[in-house]
């Protein structure tokens, strides 16, 4: 059937976690949506992700009655561990925020659920919509056009929010002269394996080492999950397991490594690492979230976690719009983001920069990481910061402007 043609309240581009859990959030609200993913159920599901759930996200899971599983299944935890040169002490995540924990739940069991629920809500994702464009974000009668079994589709639309990734069509889609980016590529990767072998350790174990960094994690009580550092085009021919067991249990340590279970890994892979900021997250009717607006080095566990917090935010606003008609919560949305985001690209970027070895360092500024390191170690307060961060800052009060902190804090970055 060629030109078909539909009809909804929000367009919503891209069918990972934010834009899935943005589409249920709102029909909680009852405001209509369609989801357009350019592939399959499978490959979405398949993708290897995030790992580590703030509360705000289990928070948002449970509140979406799609949390069961993660409930019966994820691993809450109230603290993690650092490796410096082999020497390993806990950060008590519970006791230095007051109670918060995170819960080890992988982004795959994610997107199962949110899938599973998508039908039963009434939710419409439409796979292998190929050939996006969107139109008229700039008026009051936006549209989405792609194409889908050699149909050629439009979606027509109040607003448009692009959850299509750092590669998708929505951030290019705001004019060049509007869009500010702001942009590090780190010089180095994570190689990541999967293997069915209990974890190491109880808790995430994060590893600074003279020989790079390393992360022992985990996606269940007999599935783990590891990583450690290397250059950008690492040929993956030239580790076998043999060697990266090897590497991992040189830069844990041994006080970690003694736990260490071997065997064969099913997946393998390299990640580079990048922090990015696009500015603003909205353009007339078409609004960012997630990777489409922001991507952090996995360091700090934050991707799926900011993605949760911009859907959450705007979704609040999209129905105070609905309810009110008033635009005050779409008009806020961007600042209010964007304060979250700056602080979680600051954490990751800091995190990072303590905890792996860059091509130029020098033997300073190696004994400088040490230095900070031993001063967590040592420090309540410092560790207190440090978990404030890991297990997510305040959203503030729900659907409210601002705090005249961050609005400042905008301004001044804008001025910049």
């Amino acid at each position: 059937m060629q030109g078909v043609s539909v009809k909804t309240q929000v367009g919503i581009i891209g069918g990972g976690p934010a834009g899935l859990l943005l589409g249920l959030l709102l029909r909680q609200h009852g405001i209509e949506s369609v989801v357009l993913e350019r592939r399959d159920r499978a490959y979405v599901e398949g993708r290897v992700r995030a790992g580590v759930l703030e509360q705000t996200t289990v928070d948002i899971m449970r509140s979406l009655g799609v949390g069961g599983r993660m409930d019966r299944e994820g691993l809450p935890h109230d603290g993690f561990c650092i490796s410096f040169d082999g020497e390993l002490f806990r950060i008590d995540l519970k006791r230095l925020t007051g109670g918060s924990q995170v819960t080890v739940y992988g982004q795959s069991e994610v997107m199962k659920d949110l899938f599973d629920a998508a039908p039963q809500r009434g939710l419409q994702i439409e796979f292998n919509a190929e050939n996006v464009s969107l139109h008229d974000i700039d008026t009051g009668t936006p549209s989405i056009s792609w194409s889908q079994d050699g149909d050629l589709r439009q979606l027509s639309c109040d607003f448009i929010v692009g959850c299509d990734g750092f590669h998708g069509v929505s951030r290019t889609s705001i004019p060049s002269d509007v869009r500010r980016e702001y942009e590090k590529v780190y010089p180095f990767g994570w190689l990541g394996i999967l293997a069915e072998v209990p974890p190491a350790g109880e808790e995430v174990i994060y590893a600074s080492h003279q020989r790079g960094f390393a992360l022992a994690s985990m996606r269940s009580r007999t599935r783990s999950r590891y990583y450690i550092q290397c250059a950008i085009d690492e040929n993956l021919d030239e580790w076998p397991d043999r060697r990266i067991w090897d590497e991992l249990e040189t830069r844990l340590g041994p006080h970690a490594a003694r736990n260490l279970t071997r065997g064969p890994s099913f997946e393998k892979s390299v990640a580079p690492l990048r922090s990015f900021v696009t500015e603003p997250m909205r353009y007339g009717r078409l609004f960012l979230a997630g990777d489409a607006a922001h991507i952090v080095p996995p360091t700090g566990a934050k991707g799926l976690n900011l993605a949760s917090s911009d859907v959450l935010f705007l979704s609040e606003a999209l129905a105070h719009f609905y309810n009110t008609r008033s635009p005050t919560g779409i008009d806020e949305y961007s600042a209010r983001a964007l304060a979250r985001v700056w602080k979680a690209e600051r954490f990751s970027w800091w995190f990072t920069n303590i905890t792996h070895r860059f091509p130029d360092t020098t033997a300073l500024e190696r004994r400088l990481q040490l230095a900070e390191i031993d001063y967590i170690r040592g420090s309540t307060a410092a560790q207190t910061t440090l978990a404030e961060n890991y297990v997510g800052l305040p959203l503030g009060s729900g659907g409210a402007a601002p705090t005249h902190h961050s609005a400042t804090a905008m301004r001044l970055m804008e001025e910049s």
